[in-house]
């Protein structure tokens, strides 16, 4: 097995899994009763706890990448991503969470049953799973890709099922017996581990550069790699879309899908939810800038050789696929141990992203689709819809692998662009969330009969928009904010031909 590893690397690595395991180990021990127990930690778990979950949830093995990426290639203007998911969170802190808390829920489409009835739900509930099957599939192979070009030097089927295997197991550990408390909790280190990486390479790539902070600065600000805001109106992360479709996007992402809210229905009240929730995106943030900061050093590393009196031709491809400027440093000029520390960080931001989805879909396929099916059929004490669920997390477990491995060899072997419909289907299925969960707040419009229909619509405006289907057929070029805009219109406008009809 051909690998970069030195001694002191596979040291780091091992030892972190050891940490895995023992942490694992003490948090399946937490006690569960029942299914308010495996899926919202019986609403006991403390404040700060819940706010790491959602940061460590909102990042992956794609955004420790991708974060270096955009700045390397142009400036800071992604920020503003975050800055709109502030006012997102602002929104769901104040509107969604204390209609959550009202009713007790274990799932956030349980208020869409109050509203419009069972089928409401589960109809929402499908949605979110199948595009999260997509989405966190496609991510849980981004992740694995990563992994098996750093651990093996290579993206075989073999090496990349084996990175895949690697993942899940350690996703798997924490989720199965423990449930969401066991999973936030491990969340905390899997954050702690990632944002500790990248501090370590920001700080390695800044000693390795020579010269000092006034030159850098004054250099990027020349070549404009330093703007926050931009105010055209090209699209992109604009401020107009940043208050746009961006803004949309963040409300259904922190308040409208199961994957993050999970964690801000583990709290013990309304406030303490929204205070979670508050915190979690002023951590975010500053973790988003670390990232962007690697960035930009890598640019000045790469592009500027009087600085860092590195000079080569950089060809961001490997085995033919094209990987991001953080990869090709990692994999080129990482020296032994920061090697292995870094691919710990990639490890540590996947899992995180990994056990979090399996814990959310488990929670919505047992609460909002088996267990009132279930109910009407037979009378069964609460342990067996907690076995459910563990059975549940498995199934996904199982799935989500295939999806990963199914990206890897449509990515591969075909031009169809399936992995960038699977990283968009569950942003396109937010439209129709959006839109229905619209309605049911602020009108008395709609019905049991408009959500499927208005679910649909707004999936498919998004879908029909992407360059790969009518894009390009009818040159439409309209930025993925927008079209996030116009999905969500569709679907509250279908919303609005239903007739108020309380379940």
């Amino acid at each position: 097995m051909n690998s970069a590893f030195s001694i002191l690397d596979w040291g780091i690595f091992f030892a972190y899994f050891l940490v895995l395991t023992v942490s694992s180990v003490l948090l399946s021990r937490v006690k569960v009763k029942n299914t308010r127990d495996y899926f919202v930690g019986g609403n006991s778990v403390p404040m700060f706890a819940a706010a790491m979950s959602v940061l460590a949830t909102s990042q992956s093995a794609a955004t420790f990448l991708g974060g270096p990426e955009y700045s390397y290639g142009k400036d800071l203007t992604f920020i503003g991503f975050y800055i709109s998911a502030f006012f997102a969170i602002l929104f769901v802190a104040k509107v969604l969470i204390p209609r959550f808390y009202a009713i007790k829920a274990v799932t956030v489409y349980e208020l869409l049953e109050k509203r419009y009835g069972e089928n409401a739900k589960r109809e929402a509930g499908i949605m979110f799973l199948v595009g999260r099957l997509f989405a966190s599939g496609a991510r849980l192979y981004i992740g694995a890709l990563a992994i098996s070009m750093i651990l093996f030097l290579d993206i075989t089927p073999t090496h990349v099922a084996i990175s895949i295997t690697l993942l899940m197991l350690g996703a798997l550990a924490y989720a199965y017996f423990g449930g969401v408390k066991s999973i936030i909790f491990s969340d905390i280190i899997q954050a702690m581990t990632y944002i500790g990486a990248g501090i370590a390479v920001l700080i390695y790539l800044y000693m390795s550069m020579h010269t000092d902070f006034s030159t850098i600065v004054s250099t990027l600000q020349t070549e404009n790699k330093l703007t926050f805001l931009d105010w055209s109106m090209s699209g992109g992360f604009s401020v107009w879309a940043l208050f746009g479709g961006w803004l949309l996007l963040n409300i259904a992402a922190y308040g409208l899908d199961q994957d993050m809210t999970q964690r801000a229905l583990t709290c013990k009240s309304t406030k303490e939810a929204q205070n979670s929730l508050m915190m979690s995106i002023y951590l975010t943030i500053p973790v988003a800038l670390l990232f962007l900061m690697i960035g930009l050093l890598l640019y000045l590393f790469y592009q500027h050789p009087e600085l860092s009196g590195f000079s080569t031709e950089v060809v961001q491809k490997f085995d033919g696929e094209k990987i991001t400027i953080f990869m090709y440093y990692i994999l080129h000029e990482m020296p032994e141990g920061m090697r292995g520390l870094v691919t710990v960080g990639a490890v540590a931001a996947a899992l995180s992203s990994s056990n979090s989805v399996l814990g959310a879909m488990s929670s919505v396929a047992i609460e909002d689709l088996y267990k009132p099916w279930k109910q009407k059929r037979s009378n069964v004490d609460e342990m067996h819809f907690v076995k459910a669920g563990r059975n549940a997390v498995l199934l996904f477990a199982v799935a989500l692998s295939l999806m990963a491995m199914l990206s890897y060899y449509w990515q591969r072997y075909t031009e169809l662009p399936l992995l960038s419909f699977a990283l968009g289907v569950m942003a396109f299925a937010y439209t129709g969330l959006l839109g229905v969960f619209g309605a049911a707040i602020f009108t008395q419009r709609g019905s049991a009969a408009t959500v499927p229909l208005a679910l649909l619509g707004g999936f498919m405006t998004v879908l029909l928009l992407q360059p790969y289907v009518l894009g390009s057929a009818l040159d439409i070029k309209l930025g993925f904010a927008w079209q996030m805009l116009a999905g969500t219109l569709v679907a509250f406008v279908l919303m609005m031909f239903g007739k108020e009809k309380r379940a």
